[in-house]
């Protein structure tokens, strides 16, 4: 049967006995036993017996074999790229440098899936026809070893911020909209956690070996809004702490509840955060707090693009000293690192476009050097990953991306 693995008769055995296990305690309990608190009510009223936690548990298999690399060295991909021709010019570029990944867009930042999926699916109605044949693309890059990263954008979403205005803010009547024209979501809102997670599952069990995160965070400069902003704070409504207290919370909340529900399908979970977030205890108004998110990833994903920066680390025109900027930067965040519990990898963000919105004399341009000084200035502080950011997909050609030892 095409795509019936071993493991699954394996699990089928385990589930089969689970069944036979419950049905045979409860019939030998007694009412006192049954009414215990060693017993739960499951949704059709029948009480069992908790499974124990020896019990072997479920674990998806998607179908696909990847290695996790030395060190995960990738490169952004949009949809259009990813379904399109672009795709092949990018696997060439892989198959003939020392990069080994693709972060692709799944979810993009307007909200639509980047592919369409079944008509059953909750999300068809957002599928645009950018990657034709998803698992054809995934057995592509398992035949050429390219580690697959699903980047889901969580909280920037025009699409549904339309669709459910109840779960955005409102200005007035009408949603919210930033001077660019987008609408975000209300990470108060768990409604919008649980809408994000199950597509993540979803790119999980397609076969993507990592989900990844952005936009989780409130919009920028919402703490100049909030209390103009008509919206729901949720279970947050009744908490006692203050307002920049309140987004931190619900921001790691849901970075929490997303890595355990995705825990099942053997994915890596990793977050895009801003850099400078790094260099305060939180960001007041998007609700970014470095060490708790964190906490709470296997990945780390600090963007550091040096035109990103104001006069940060005694650097005055950040752009124009790149290697110096991360290397900064590096010292800062290992030390924020260090002092954590559950330390995560960290694989930073790095520029490879030229800002020229800067104005001049703010920017250069950036190539084949520029990006050579941020990897190598990662490298000297032991930071081995990273990835490299072009949103065009139009990737500086020369470049020796050798991990230094």
């Amino acid at each position: 049967m095409q795509g019936f693995h071993s493991r699954h008769f394996v699990l089928c055995i385990i589930f089969l006995t689970t069944i036979l296990f419950i049905s045979t305690d409860v019939e030998a309990n007694t009412k006192e036993e049954i009414n215990s608190k060693n017993h739960v009510e499951n949704k059709v009223g029948l009480q069992i017996k908790s499974i124990p936690e020896s019990m072997p548990r479920f674990v998806y298999d998607s179908g696909y074999t990847f290695t996790y690399p030395d060190a995960v060295r990738g490169i952004y991909v949009t949809g259009h790229s990813a379904g399109g021709e672009k795709f092949q010019k990018l696997k060439n570029l892989i198959k003939s440098t020392e990069l080994n990944a693709m972060v692709i867009d799944v979810k993009d930042d307007h909200g639509h899936l980047t592919y369409i999926p079944d008509k059953a699916s909750p999300y068809f109605n957002i599928g645009k026809n950018y990657i034709k044949d998803p698992k054809k693309l995934l057995k592509e890059m398992e035949k050429e070893q390219i580690y697959p990263i699903a980047r889901i954008v969580v909280f920037k979403d025009t699409e549904l911020a339309n669709q459910k205005p109840e779960w955005s803010f409102k200005e007035g009547t009408e949603v919210w909209k930033n001077g660019r024209g987008e609408s975000f979501v209300n990470p108060f809102v768990e409604e919008v956690w649980e809408y994000n997670v199950n597509m993540a599952i979803e790119a999980a069990k397609l076969g993507f070996e990592e989900i990844q995160f952005d936009y989780v965070r409130f919009p920028e400069g919402f703490e100049r809004r909030d209390d103009k902003l008509v919206y729901s704070k949720g279970k947050y409504g009744d908490d006692k702490q203050d307002n920049v207290q309140k987004r931190v919370t619900a921001v790691t909340d849901f970075v929490s509840y997303a890595k355990k529900k995705l825990e099942p399908y053997g994915v890596e979970v990793s977050v895009d955060i801003f850099g400078y977030t790094a260099t305060l205890k939180e960001a007041p108004g998007i609700g970014q707090n470095f060490s708790k998110i964190s906490e709470h990833v296997d990945v780390i994903s600090s963007m550091i693009y040096p035109s990103h920066w104001t006069s940060y680390f005694g650097i005055a025109k950040p752009d124009l000293e790149p290697y110096k900027l991360v290397s900064e930067y590096a010292k800062l965040e290992i030390q924020k690192l260090n002092e954590l519990t559950n330390k995560p990898t960290s694989r930073p963000w790095l520029q490879d476009f030229t800002a020229s919105y800067l104005g001049s004399g703010n920017y250069q341009s950036y190539g084949k050097e520029e990006v050579q000084d941020q990897i190598r200035a990662l490298n000297e502080h032991g930071i081995k990953e990273f990835l490299l950011w072009n949103a065009g997909n139009t990737y500086s050609t020369g470049v020796d991306y050798t991990p230094v030892n």
